[in-house]
Parts: structure tokens; sequence; C-alpha cells
């Protein structure tokens, strides 16, 4: 309990800027996702072919490397910026196309009539998709979109083998400078990643259960 008691103020640095990654990244995320979904259902060719090279690509390199490169590679090609800016733009990138694909498929379950039934009155791609498309989509979109954010929570502790003084590398330097005592660091490290995570999931069965009554 001592360790735990001297390491608060390091734990307590370190899930703050756990929060400001998950906070910053998170939105960044969710709005390139956005975009990205809708270029991939968008009629114009280009778009759809640069959202699918932007979402296969990301999505299947791991997080550590999109980090890497960020961290190492953004720098020698004179991108300067600090560590923390290069995580947040590694973790939105690699986030963004998960959110790209939990939208496309909620959008994917509106059935095609009501687009069609859109286009018939005049509307465009653009008033389709956000007036009519969209707000039937949100419903099925929004617990995958939450399962989304809560592994965002768990890849955030990646950004800390960069030098980002998050909550999994609060509890690195912690266990350096109290070797006696690691595995109640580590259980304390476990619970305050729980406190994001366990209210996430039980926000995302609540939708999930409301949307299921309403269908």
């Amino acid at each position: 309990m001592g360790a735990i008691i001297e390491s608060a103020p390091l734990y307590l640095a370190g899930f703050v800027a756990t929060l400001q990654l998950l906070a910053i990244s998170g939105i960044g995320a969710f709005l390139i996702g956005l975009l990205i979904a809708a270029f991939r259902i968008s009629p114009i060719a280009p778009l759809r072919a640069f959202a699918t090279c932007y979402t296969e690509i990301l999505r299947n390199i791991p997080l550590l490397l999109i980090l890497f490169f960020c961290a190492y590679v953004l720098p020698y090609l004179q991108v300067r910026l600090d560590f923390f800016t290069l995580a947040l733009i590694g973790l939105t990138g690699y986030t963004s196309t998960f959110v790209a694909e939990a939208i496309r498929s909620g959008i994917n379950g509106v059935p095609a009539g009501q687009a069609e039934a859109a286009r018939s009155i005049g509307l465009n791609f653009r008033q389709t998709v956000t007036l009519i498309v969209l707000p039937q989509a949100i419903r099925t979109v929004v617990p995958p979109l939450i399962n989304v954010f809560i592994a965002l929570t768990k890849n955030t502790s990646v950004a800390g083998a960069f030098f980002v003084p998050e909550l999994f590398g609060a509890t690195s330097r912690a266990t350096r400078d109290h070797g006696d005592a690691v595995i109640p660091l580590l259980v304390f490290a476990a619970l305050l990643y729980l406190v994001i995570t366990v209210p996430l999931g039980l926000l995302a069965n609540a939708i999930e259960r409301r949307v299921t009554v309403l269908r």
C-alpha cells in the first residue's frame, strides 16, 4: 500500500494523460471515421477507392508499428511535434478505420429502399445520408462505437512505449521505483483502466437493450 501511495502523483498524471489521449483521439477518430464511411458509400469511384485503401491499410498494420512510424519516421521527415501529439496522430488514424467500419456497417443495415425513396423525392447524396440514412443507422452504430472506444482506451497503453507518460508508462516507472511491490502496482493500474472501460461497457449494454426494445 505504501508503494501505491508514494506513486499516487505518478498514477494521477498517467490517468489524466490516458483520458486526454482517449478524448482527443476518440473525437478525431470519430470525425475522420464518419468521413471515411461516407466516402465508402459514395457514388464517386475515386472516393470509394481512397476510403477502401485507407481503411484496409491502416486497419491491418499493427498499432505498435503505426506509433513507431509517428514517433521516429515523422520527425525524420521534419515533422517537429512532441511525442504526445505524435501518439494522438497514430491513435486517431488507427482508430478511425474501426469507427468507419462500424458506421458503414450501420448504414448498410438501413433498407436500400430508404435511400431510393429519398432520391426519388429529389434529395442529393449528402442530404440522403445526413437526413435519412444516418438517423436510422445511429441506433445500431452506437454500441459497436463504444466498443471501439473501449479498445482505444486499452490501446493508449502502447503510447507508453514511446515516451508518452500515460497510465501504462506511469505503471512501468512505478514498478521500477518499487520493485518489491510490482503486483499491487499492476493491480492498481488495472483498476484504473477499469474505471474507464467498465462504465463505457455498461453504457454500450444499456444502449443495446434500448435499441432492442425500440425495434
